[in-house]
């Protein structure tokens, strides 16, 4: 898949749908492409990361699923993104090698975070070695300290990324460290890097410090809400766009007290869309019907901005 389109605004961060008995289910593929681009005007998806359970597959069924993204996108979707990463170098190098062998976007990796890369030259020679066995694909670097330990700041991580990595186009930034991201915008030419956001509930606060985008699990349910408030954000309408970003945050706040995390995304994701999601795969569990219930009836109450 060649991008027609320079990475911007918003991708969803794919759900990985399965079985009743676990297995990842290709067959509804289809359906959730026709859903995001005509339901909710969201054209670039990051397959097989944390909310696509990706490090919980099996290499197997990492390939399957980009095989059926990359399919099933051509021609409806703008970017199709993989990631690739995996603590395994020999499994993230087989991986960035798939993607490549089947035309995706771009790839991307998270930082291994069993044995953690301590200094900025251990984590860029780990991410240089997966790139280039993928050198004529797009690649970003997923950053996720909450969920990797791996704490080496992205604005220290871009000096001189470029000549190690010549295929690095930007960053996944999963952090609510809004002074990193600004330093990093601050130094690089926007027309350089890409650095799309990736804490949801945060995100009109990245973009007044000139993110390009987001990457995120709302955008597979709430992307029309969300490209209503970056389409106020750049008339600009700053008090629209806050209270898009308010009552998403509303919504975030409620399921996140009721404990929220992939096997709720799954959930929300299978009665808004109507797609079945299924379950996580263990050893997480499957959301409540207590939780599916309140979640429901929280978003059905939420009034958004008239026109909407």
């Amino acid at each position: 898949m060649t991008p027609r389109k320079k990475l911007q605004g918003l991708v969803a961060a794919t759900i990985t749908p399965m079985t009743p008995d676990g297995q990842i289910n290709l067959s509804v593929i289809h359906q959730y492409v026709d859903y995001l681009a005509s339901e909710q005007n969201v054209k670039n998806v990051f397959v097989n990361g944390t909310t696509g359970e990706g490090l919980s597959l099996n290499i197997q069924e990492r390939k399957q699923l980009a095989e059926e993204w990359v399919r099933q996108g051509k021609d409806k979707l703008d970017h199709v993104i993989i990631h690739v990463g995996a603590l395994s170098l020999p499994d993230s190098q087989e991986l960035a090698r798939h993607a490549a062998a089947i035309g995706a976007s771009a790839i991307a990796v998270i930082a291994p975070f069993f044995f953690k890369p301590t200094y900025k030259d251990e984590l860029i020679a780990f991410l240089q070695k997966v790139a280039s066995e993928a050198p004529a694909v797009p690649f970003y670097y997923y950053h996720i300290p909450p969920l990797t330990g791996v704490k080496i700041r992205v604005e220290e991580l871009l000096d001189g990324i470029k000549e190690q990595i010549p295929t690095f186009q930007g960053v996944k930034f999963s952090d609510t460290d809004l002074l990193d991201l600004a330093q990093c915008i601050n130094k690089n030419e926007r027309e350089q890097f890409a650095f799309l956001y990736g804490v949801d509930e945060q995100l009109l606060s990245a973009l007044a410090i000139g993110a390009d985008g987001a990457v995120g699990s709302t955008y597979n349910y709430l992307g029309r809400k969300t490209n209503l408030m970056l389409q106020a954000f750049a008339k600009p309408d700053l008090a629209l766009a806050r209270k898009y970003q308010l009552l998403t945050g509303e919504f975030l706040n409620f399921v996140i007290k009721l404990g929220f995390g992939v096997a709720q995304i799954k959930a929300v994701m299978t009665f808004v869309s109507g797609i079945p999601m299924g379950p996580p795969r263990p050893p997480l569990a499957d959301a409540s019907e207590e939780f599916i219930v309140k979640a429901k009836a929280k978003l059905d109450s939420i009034v958004w901005p008239e026109g909407d």
